[in-house]
């Protein structure tokens, strides 16, 4: 037990810079995550390319100078389960190709665990676009933004796949400002109903009300409720309030209310539909929020009234004339 909690507690080391991975050259790490490790690296043309590295902390300890993973005997199942996912990930992965999906060329067995080999893209997270450049988050960016990515999300659910980590740090933006969806380590349950799940992988605030209870709920509308939550985080500048702490007493204040007369009520209600703790009145597809997110929204030319004018209006029109 202690063995355990003291392994959840340390980070891996990652391959060192110029180790030869396969066919590919390790330059330095990229990211450090619980359950993978992010690589820069050279293929034998000399071409940039991403490498992840399946290594769940909670599992698996690499030491300093060390290449193979130590696994407890009490681990080793769960870690080859959990390998066996990653490596089904990338098959599933390799066999997209859209524009807003980060593109899987290959992927292999080596050092005791799997590695994922991807395109490299220039660019940087929309996380630090929302953290650096806040005067780029217009109306028009978020629509823009996200019905691109959406059409990839729309591919990923096509090949009965879920992604279930959908944030703002997992949208790539290129430097031409198209999104790339990327990261598709909580990828590993897929729709099919019998697939036996790993523990559960969520980032608090993003993740719906399913990633926490009833984990059989889970379905595109649990991506779409992560959606949501990303646009509200690139109004508010922060993650929304999480999703089980809602369920115990919700305290988010609705888009519609917070930034009235900021943005358009339609676009609003489109983030507040997308919010709703109920999977059942959430969009139940990719297509119904793309609908939404590309309607012809009409500005009002004079600055939005107060409901409760426009009740008093309302009554005055009503009135008959003395």
């Amino acid at each position: 037990m202690i063995a355990s909690i003291l392994m959840v507690q340390q980070a891996n080391h990652a391959l060192p810079a110029g180790y030869q991975l396969d066919e590919y050259r390790i330059e330095h790490q990229f990211s450090l995550g619980g359950f993978s490790i992010v690589y820069l690296a050279t293929d034998p043309s000399g071409q940039f390319v991403a490498i992840k590295e399946y290594l769940p902390n909670s599992l698996a300890l690499r030491g300093e100078g060390e290449i193979k993973p130590t696994i407890s005997e009490e681990h080793l199942p769960a870690f080859r389960y959990g390998m066996k996912c990653f490596f089904e990930e990338g098959r599933a992965l390799a066999k997209l190709s859209h524009p807003n999906v980060i593109r899987v060329l290959n992927f292999f067995r080596a050092n005791d665990t799997v590695y994922m080999v991807m395109e490299y893209e220039r660019g940087r997270t929309l996380q630090e676009m929302i953290q650096k450049n806040r005067a780029i988050i217009t109306e028009n960016f978020i629509r823009n933004v996200f019905t691109k990515l959406l059409n990839g999300l729309r591919e990923v659910h096509s090949h009965k796949l879920l992604h279930l980590d959908l944030k703002p740090s997992n949208i790539y933006m290129r430097n031409d400002y198209t999104p790339v969806l990327i990261d598709f380590g909580a990828a590993r349950q897929t729709l099919a109903s019998d697939t036996p799940m790993l523990k559960p992988m969520y980032t608090p605030g993003f993740a719906s009300p399913e990633h926490y209870k009833q984990r059989e709920l889970l379905g595109p509308w649990s991506d779409i409720y992560s959606v949501g939550a990303s646009m509200y985080a690139c109004m508010a500048g922060s993650a929304p309030q999480a999703a089980d702490i809602r369920c115990e007493k919700d305290r988010l204040i609705p888009a519609m209310v917070r930034w009235e007369g900021q943005y358009s009520d339609q676009l609003l209600e489109t983030v507040d539909w997308c919010l709703c703790l109920n999977h059942f009145y959430r969009p139940q597809s990719v297509f119904a929020l793309q609908k939404a997110l590309t309607e012809a929204v009409e500005k009002p030319e004079q600055p939005k009234q107060h409901w409760l004018g426009q009740v008093v209006d309302k009554l005055k029109r009503r009135s008959p004339a003395k």
